[in-house]
């Protein structure tokens, strides 16, 4: 490979635009004379990521990152100064010589990573040629053709086929001389009782699962049940666990295949499974992408929105889908700032289901022309179950709906669907207008929390269950200490924040420290699961705790009886409340040397102390 000239690198960055390369990989939106999106060196909800054309570069207020064109793409891949250049090109479309090409995966040979991606890689290359070239993998291949897919589309997607065989692919490696100890941190295997490897996926017909690169990092295997493999206790879909390559939380089935269209439209496709996926790219709908077989993350979302103004839910139509949909929808809504849009199936089939019903051209037109907006949907989903016959029930669901649609922001949107729900219920549009302005209102002060908390709280008693459900596990009655005012602070504090997870960023700007170890601990674990998970759940953050003693103590903190909400001056005044226990810390400290200082006949640094112990004294009155 020659040296790439530097008048060609100058050439290559002047006919390049930053704008349109960052937009490869980043939602930019036009603000001001830059353009701004969500940084992709650092999950944040509000964009500080800014990129500006007339001087072609880019810089994050939130991390600092900051460079030309070519930083960023060298960062960002991961690439080398040189292969940044030609990637830029690449994309660019900009003329170059092919003695300045490289090959962009040679730098990353002896990289940690790139083992374990070369033996997924090798078991997608052995699954692939098992399923469509042998026996064992004849009745998979059936399968699949039966389901509706094309040769062409299961080479497009590199479908598998793990045969019954516990020795298949550990044989397989073993041909190649790979280390156990590597194939041990692939996830592709399971250690017996005995230390030896053996497959994880057998009698599975295998999706590969890639990165946003393209690299294959995991799998996610169908049982395939036949006359002679019942699949008895075995689960329909088996993932690869968590490795370091694999991260289910993070990982979006198809994104990579999926974001040069999810870039052109704007617009993403949320299905439930894999094959929906399938069917909808073989119907040209090639923007659809699939979660882990889990509700959306925080790290889902966010890659989400870098490439995506807005998300069409197309969950299956059954009564699960439609539970997963309204749940996706609250999710969405309180986590990202995507334009929401709904694609609702009837019948209650999925969409692999109405693709083969009803053939591709008419998905893809339902696709593209058959959305609905979120409060479409609610009016639908909040009619389950309901005798509309009846007065209580007619009332209680419009009720529902006008607290629906205080939430919609759009008056237009507001305006047709007043005039909807008063035409088909012969209600006055303007007493619905006048509950709907009431809703509005409380729906402000909700946002905006305004109480006046007592100076003081009461702990729960123990036995005393906040789901309301006697059956519930409750703490045994132990005899209690009496709490510190700061400890009753840092209890309310973690109260707050299991009931509000919106105060995590308040708390997070005002850099809040926490004066015990244990509140510190919890903290920073509730940091960790928001950030994993996106949202907060006490059940599934009492399992994602470890220590027994911190879940016992996450316990006793949710059995507080406190003021329903919170406020701005309640949080202040705790803030206030740590200052001061810190500053009173640092007193105590600073006494102690002095008195030890005074033993030791060392008057200067006793006189010294003095003066510091004045000072702080003097900042705990004014704290």
């Amino acid at each position: 490979m020659a040296r790439i000239p530097q008048n060609v690198i100058d050439e290559i960055r002047e006919k390049s635009n930053i704008v349109e390369v960052i937009g490869q990989y980043v939602q930019l939106k036009k603000a001001g004379k830059n353009y701004v999106g969500l940084c992709p060196f650092h999950e944040e909800k509000t964009p500080s990521f800014s990129v500006a054309e007339d001087k072609q570069i880019f810089h994050c207020f939130g991390c600092g990152r900051g460079g030309n064109v070519f930083g960023f793409v060298e960062e960002l891949e991961g690439l080398t100064f040189p292969e940044a250049v030609a990637k830029v090109a690449e994309i660019e479309q900009i003329p170059f010589a092919p003695e300045y090409k490289i090959d962009t995966q040679a730098h990353t040979l002896n990289s940690p990573q790139q083992g374990l991606i070369k033996l997924h890689e090798k078991a997608k290359e052995v699954y692939h040629h098992m399923l469509v070239n042998t026996a064992a993998g004849q009745a998979a291949l059936d399968y699949l053709l039966n389901r509706g897919l094309t040769e062409e589309l299961i080479a497009e997607f590199e479908i598998g086929f793990a045969p019954n065989e516990r020795q298949f692919l550990r044989q397989v490696f073993a041909n190649e001389k790979v280390e156990t100890a590597l194939l041990a941190q692939t996830g592709l295997f399971v250690e017996r009782e005995n230390g030896e490897l053996a497959d994880r996926f057998y009698q599975r017909i295998m999706f590969p699962i890639h990165d946003a690169k393209g690299k294959t990092i995991g799998f996610s295997g169908r049982i395939l049940t036949t006359e002679e493999f019942k699949g008895e206790n075995q689960p329909k879909y088996l993932n690869s666990p968590e490795t370091e390559l694999f991260n289910k939380r993070q990982v979006l089935f198809n994104f990579d295949k999926a974001r040069p269209t999810i870039r052109k439209e704007n617009t993403v496709f949320l299905f439930e499974g894999f094959m929906d996926v399938i069917a909808a790219w073989q119907s040209g709908v090639k923007n659809g992408i699939a979660s882990m077989g889990t509700s959306l993350t925080s790290q889902q979302i966010t890659a989400i929105e870098r490439v995506a103004g807005e998300i069409v839910i197309s969950y299956d139509g059954d009564k699960a889908g439609l539970a997963a949909t309204d749940r996706a929808i609250g999710l969405l809504a309180e986590h990202s700032n995507l334009d929401l849009a709904i694609l609702q199936l009837p019948e209650k089939l999925d969409p692999d289901e109405y693709v083969r019903k009803y053939g591709s051209a008419a998905f893809y037109d339902l696709a593209y022309h058959g959305r609905e907006t979120v409060f479409g949907f609610k009016m639908a989903y909040l009619r389950q179950n309901r005798n509309l016959g009846n007065e209580k029930e007619q009332l209680d669901y419009v009720t529902e709906l006008l607290q629906e649609l205080a939430k919609v922001d759009s008056l237009l949107a507001q305006d047709r669907y007043l005039t909807q729900i008063a035409t088909e219920f012969h209600l006055s549009r303007e007493t619905l207008q006048q509950q709907l302005s009431e809703f509005k209102q409380v729906r402000r002060q909700a946002e905006k929390k305004p109480t006046q908390p007592k100076a003081d709280y009461e702990q729960a008693s123990p036995s005393h269950d906040v789901s309301g459900d006697s059956s519930s596990t409750v703490l045994p009655q132990t005899p209690k200490r009496a709490l510190t005012q700061v400890e009753r602070g840092e209890q309310l504090v973690l109260y707050r924040l299991f009931n509000d997870s919106s105060l995590l960023a308040r708390l997070q700007q005002a850099q809040l420290v926490f004066i015990h170890d244990e509140y510190q601990t919890i903290y920073f674990m509730y940091e960790n699961f928001i950030e994993s998970f996106g949202s907060f759940s006490l059940p599934d953050f009492l399992d994602y705790l470890t220590e027994t003693s911190i879940k016992n103590k996450v316990i006793e903190i949710a059995y507080l009886t406190v003021p329903q909400d919170s406020s701005e001056e309640e949080i202040k005044s705790i803030l206030r409340l740590f200052q001061k226990a810190r500053i009173a810390e640092k007193i105590n400290q600073k006494k102690f040397l002095q008195q030890e200082a005074s033993q030791l006949g060392n008057m200067q640094q006793a006189l010294e102390l003095a003066v510091e112990i004045i000072d702080l004294t003097k900042k705990l009155q004014q704290a």
